[in-house]
């Protein structure tokens, strides 16, 4: 069973079961995963500019770390999933 990196519309984890990883769905699947991954690296780069900018604001921090815990989250997935849902994270987004 694979961890997809979405949920479904009640929030809850969604699993594909496929022998097949480059079935159209796991395709669907790596793609969205790669995505996030592209994200993270860019909203990384975007909360260390905020952080190290002694002018940022409130506003501007709040923003960052907003993004950086999404990011953390999809990346998060994105591990458990690889390693076959072993482990102990809890995914859930608040």
């Amino acid at each position: 069973m694979r961890l997809l990196p979405w949920t479904g519309a009640d929030g809850k984890a969604c699993y594909l079961s496929t022998d097949d990883p480059g079935s159209l769905l796991s395709r669907l699947a790596d793609d969205v995963e790669a995505a996030q991954l592209a994200s993270a690296e860019t909203v990384l780069a975007g909360s260390n500019a905020v952080l190290h900018d002694p002018e940022a604001g409130e506003r501007a921090v709040r923003f960052a770390l907003t993004r950086a815990v999404e990011s953390l989250g999809d990346v998060l997935r994105i591990a458990v999933s690889r390693e076959g849902g072993r482990g102990g994270i809890d995914v859930k987004k608040e």
